[in-house]
């Protein structure tokens, strides 16, 4: 763990001697030259890979994101910020808060400036950021340079179940920097980097809820200093008085949001609602269904062999890999947790070539970013990311026609609706919907009442959300839709092979 003050920190490229400088041979400057101009075409293309992904999948099907949109627009009309429920019937009037209000604003921006491909923009610059400070993680903490591109590069290819317009990409990456600041302390000694963390917190407060993990970490490199003054086999430079007071710090920066110490109780709530976990396909374990499931299972398990392999107990780095793996499998939401703590956990136990190290100096990085934004340029215009095959790729899974018929013959609510649309609804309806995707508005029962009742289980009539609809739009498929063919209450309005649309009869005079 401890090394000489004098060594040169692994895998930075400031204690490298220019190509030119004096002991060179002059056949070694254009061989030197030729493999800084390698670096730069392979960073490059570190680069741009995960953005092309991103490009390619192009996903602004995820209903949640509508939701935020339209959060965003409430505070733009109201200047304010909403303390109670102003989307949703069963909400209404209770307590709610926007905790990602900051993010809601910048992704309606995209919207509002570039349409759907704002969506996809902000998406692709969150993973190339991600994928930034994932590789100066790395390459921080493993000298071998192709071994830290071929790190990064798996890392972020695990992350493509996340490739979508969401507020977990900044907690993605403040939790990356999070940890390589703190790894950097822990093997230097230099506690000043950390002087960052309250400004990062204050930002992760206000744009994701997940700043627990983050605290989470805080709360593991803080108990490796105090469990070393009685436990000789923990070997760290972190100074417990520094890092007390910087977690005081960022603790104190996390209340510097809207809804002060409030946040934790909604933290708590989102954190302890279980029921959720089998109903929502984001909440649910790892499927293993595609080559990135996998990837993140083969992570945990180099992780865990490369702690295995050391001679010396390294609490931190377990303890890390713990939290990890308790959060990682138990939700597919929180893979990153186990890819970002892993990869920093390979990074520094791999042993690589340590000739083999970065070349390239700060003024390399233009070339590097023109490089890969002229790489994702192109591949903009190959994958058509246009409004206009967007609309179609969202037509094809939110329930687009349907709503354009419920304008166009002026229906009105009360609304019931399927839990899965419940966000594009809110945007593009501006009715109160029976429910949505904000788990913690609603709680266990509600949500498994609406489920039960789209599944046509034995009292599907009795529920009293249906029974004061006045409008109804669930997929055409569903068993309910299937029953309110036969309801005389309802007559069918409008159907397409993805929405059905109910409207509640007119007495007769």
């Amino acid at each position: 763990m401890k090394s000489s003050p004098s060594a040169p920190t692994s895998g930075s490229n400031e204690s490298l001697a220019p190509a030119s400088a004096p002991g060179n041979s002059p056949a070694a400057v254009p061989a030197s030259r030729s493999l800084q101009w390698a670096q730069v075409l392979v960073l490059s293309a570190l680069f741009s890979v995960p953005a092309l992904i991103c490009l390619h999948t192009a996903n602004v099907t995820d209903a949640d994101v509508w939701w935020h949109m339209r959060t965003g627009q409430w505070i733009l009309e109201h200047r304010a910020l909403p303390h109670t429920d102003p989307f949703s019937s069963f909400g209404a009037g209770k307590p709610w808060a926007a905790y990602s209000w900051l993010f809601d604003l910048l992704v309606l921006q995209f919207f509002q400036r570039l349409g759907l491909a704002g969506l996809v923009a902000y998406s692709t610059g969150m993973v190339v950021a991600v994928t930034v400070v994932l590789h100066r993680l790395i390459r921080r903490l493993q000298a071998d340079f192709s071994i830290a591109v071929l790190l990064t590069l798996a890392a972020s290819l695990c992350l493509s179940r996340l490739y979508t317009p969401r507020s977990w990409w900044f907690t993605i990456l403040f939790f990356a920097l999070e940890l390589d600041l703190l790894m950097q302390a822990r093997k230097t000694g230099r506690m000043r980097g950390l002087l960052w963390l309250p400004l990062i917190f204050a930002l992760w407060a206000n744009l994701h809820i997940q700043f627990i993990d983050g605290l989470v970490l805080l709360a593991i490199a803080l108990a490796e200093p105090l469990l070393a003054r009685f436990w000789t086999g923990i070997q760290t430079r972190l100074r417990p008085g520094w890092l007390m007071g910087v977690s005081a710090a960022c603790l104190l920066a996390t209340l510097a949001n809207p809804y002060g110490w409030s946040i934790y109780k909604v933290a708590f709530g989102l954190a302890s609602q279980s029921g959720v976990l089998s109903k929502v396909s984001e909440l649910e374990a790892i499927p293993f269904r595609n080559l990135a499931d996998y990837g993140v299972l083969l992570f945990a398990m180099a992780a865990a062999a490369v702690l295995a392999r050391a001679r010396r107990f390294a609490f931190f780095e377990t303890a890390l890999l713990a939290f990890a793996l308790l959060v990682s499998f138990r939700s597919i939401r929180d893979v990153w947790v186990m890819v970002v703590a892993a990869s920093a956990i390979l990074a520094s136990g791999v042993i690589g070539d340590q000739k083999n190290r970065l070349l390239l100096r700060a003024t390399a990085i233009p070339f590097v970013a023109v490089l890969a934004g002229g790489v994702v340029s192109l591949g903009v215009r190959s994958q058509q990311v246009d409004d206009v095959h967007l609309r179609a790729q969202l037509a094809e899974i939110l329930p687009v026609r349907a709503v354009q018929a419920v304008k166009a013959k002026g229906l009105g609510g009360p609304l019931f609706n399927d839990y899965n649309w419940g966000g594009y609804l809110i945007w593009e309806l501006r009715l109160p919907v029976s429910i949505d995707e904000r788990q913690n508005v609603y709680g266990d029962a509600p949500i498994d009442r609406s489920v039960a009742t789209w599944y046509a289980m034995p009292d599907w009539a009795s529920d009293p959300n249906l029974r004061k609809a006045k409008l109804v739009i669930g997929p055409v498929k569903a068993p309910l839709t299937q029953l309110l063919r036969q309801d005389p209450r309802f007559e069918l309005v409008f159907e397409d092979n993805l929405a059905a649309v109910f409207a509640a009869r007119r007495p007769s005079p």
